[in-house]
């Protein structure tokens, strides 16, 4: 089993959205509410993500059903932007709970939230700040 580094995430950035969760039925407006902040367009009910948005919206599921399963309600969502990146930071009140990548998990038994997101960002990482866990990817802005 690895552990993520602990850093913070790539500065100066910008908050571009907020998100507050106090459960899992609101995962599903985060995909759209995603969507329309990175791209400024609303997403049709039904309508496949472009890749990025894609990519965005997999990783702030995964990592936002991690901090409603391992800690209590409310998980932040934050939707960060620098010159050259999105930054996705999922925050919640369980700094004790250190993020795992476990590659050893086999296909089925859970768990592979953080392996999809070292997969699908440029870099993940984490950190804490007083009580706060604080665990964040990175994703290319897409061309325009």
């Amino acid at each position: 089993m690895n552990l993520l580094h602990t850093s913070r995430p790539p500065e100066p950035a910008t908050e571009v959205e907020r998100w507050v969760l106090d459960s899992y039925t609101e995962l599903r407006s985060l995909r759209a509410s995603l969507h329309k902040a990175i791209t400024g367009e609303l997403l049709p009910e039904g309508t496949p993500l472009d890749e990025i948005p894609e990519k965005v919206a997999v990783v702030a599921t995964e990592l936002a059903t991690n901090a409603l399963t391992h800690a209590h309600p409310p998980t932040v969502v934050q939707l960060l932007r620098t010159d050259t990146s999105f930054v996705l930071v999922v925050a919640d009140e369980e700094p004790g709970i250190v993020p795992e990548l476990d590659e050893d998990r086999p296909p089925g038994a859970g768990g592979l939230g953080m392996q999809l997101a070292r997969k699908l960002a440029l870099d993940v990482g984490w950190y804490t700040d007083g009580d706060v866990k604080h665990v964040w990817a990175e994703f290319v802005v897409p061309p325009a």
